[in-house]
């Protein structure tokens, strides 16, 4: 017998069950964003392999390990995105919208694509929201993100359960100072060094700071900070982000061990992480990346933005408790219409009742059936009222109107009274 047929390892479906909950996820982000002056952009989830090794770094494990990367017919090497930034910066520069010092405050939302070993909240096929702000230098915007984020926990109920890590990692200048020394100190402990931190000393020493080796970390204890290398730029830069950050009440710990996993970040960087999923703490990441326009072929263009992974935050939203109640409910009103003259009125009725009430969710029953069968099917959608359309309520232009939830008798209601009880009952209910 052949093997079934079956999702990827680690690319999930999201059912039915699942999506009311992502939608209600999405859409506060998206009226967040619009709020604050954001406009979405949408590029391509494949693009050129060379975008990714110019942008990420060749000797990321992203680049390195993870990426799905194949070549088409026209020999040309292609890369399911891994992450968003590169993909953005190329549009903005194809498109020449950042030209002249135009300030681009942009947002995305979509599927990306890693190789990874899946596990709760890391998949191989994952999605994120992320934005990006360009022609921007200031500590303003970079908080101006962090706020938004702040604001977002608030309405989701999850700021008790997010915790926000800073740090700067200065110019490159600055960066490449702080990593000669790390290097020399982390060269006289090579033997002590787990096998992967020795591998990255050779390729990416900064990735070692992140390790979960313990061994490792108690080791990096004593090992040079890169708060002592930063350049005045970039000390006033951080000075300025955490000065608007007690402004507002954001509490944060600055974590000297902070320092992301693509290579294109610069002064601020952030992460907000959480224990309530495991292993899988940081839930939404990002920082600022001066020098990457110019990098990819552009004007030099500082560059700022973060990227939530919105498969950890439904996860969380489940795991607290935060889901909206309302959102197990997708009906509101169920049509039961019983004889061919029924079944055509019914039609003519919601459709006017969607005229007067467009956001209301009314469902007509489809496939006919009895009494009984019609009405199980009403109760199992879950709406709160039935309407009830036959022979006798056609005669007297009246629908039945009866509720499924709680208390209440069933009564007759004028068609042209219908619109206004449903505004009033439905609201309520």
């Amino acid at each position: 017998m052949s093997k079934s047929l079956q999702a990827i390892r680690g690319m999930n479906d999201i059912l039915p069950e699942q999506t009311p909950l992502w939608r209600y996820f999405e859409g506060t982000v998206a009226r967040l964003l619009d709020n604050y002056g954001y406009r979405q952009i949408r590029m391509p989830i494949v693009e050129f392999t060379e975008l990714f090794k110019r942008s990420i770094g060749e000797v990321t494990d992203i680049v390195e390990k993870e990426m799905y990367t194949f070549e088409d017919r026209n020999g040309d090497s292609l890369t399911l995105r891994p992450e968003g930034t590169a993909a953005c910066v190329r549009a903005v520069l194809e498109h020449g919208i950042t030209g002249g010092g135009q300030v681009q405050k942009l947002w995305y939302i979509g599927p990306m694509f890693r190789h990874e070993r899946p596990q709760k909240g890391r998949y191989r096929q994952f999605h994120q929201i992320g934005l990006e702000v360009f022609n921007l230098d200031g500590p303003d915007i970079d908080a101006e993100l962090i706020v938004m984020t702040w604001r977002l926990w608030g309405e989701l109920g999850l700021r008790d359960a997010v915790k926000l890590e800073l740090n700067s990692l200065g110019t490159s200048e600055s960066r490449g100072r702080y990593r000669e020394a790390l290097v020399e100190f982390l060269s006289a402990h090579l033997d002590k060094l787990d096998e992967d931190s020795q591998r990255r000393l050779k390729t990416n020493p900064l990735r070692v700071l992140d390790t979960k080796n313990a061994e490792t970390q108690a080791i990096l204890a004593d090992a040079p900070k890169m708060a002592d290398y930063l350049d005045d730029e970039s000390r006033a830069h951080f000075e300025g982000l955490k000065a608007r950050l007690d402004a507002v009440g954001i509490p944060y710990v600055i974590n000297p061990k902070l320092v992301r996993g693509l290579d294109y970040y610069s002064k601020t960087v952030f992460e907000w992480v959480t224990d309530k999923l495991g292993a899988q703490g940081t839930v939404c990441a990002g920082g600022r990346y001066d020098g990457l326009v110019e990098q990819m072929g552009g004007k030099p263009t500082p560059g700022v933005g973060f990227a939530m992974g919105i498969e950890r935050l439904v996860l969380m939203l489940e795991a607290l408790d935060k889901v909206p109640q309302e959102l197990s409910r997708q009906v509101d009103v169920y049509l039961c219409a019983f004889g061919e003259a029924a079944e055509l009125a019914a039609i003519v009725l919601s459709e006017a009742l969607r005229d007067r009430l467009p956001n209301l969710r009314l469902q007509i029953n489809a496939g006919a059936g009895s009494f009984k069968s019609q009405f199980k099917k009403a109760d199992k959608s879950g709406a709160l009222y039935a309407l009830i359309l036959g022979d006798d309520e056609l005669a007297q232009q009246v629908v039945g109107f009866k509720p499924l939830r709680g208390q209440g008798e069933q009564q007759s209601i004028a068609w042209d009274a219908l619109a206004a009880h449903l505004a009033t009952c439905v609201v309520q209910g």
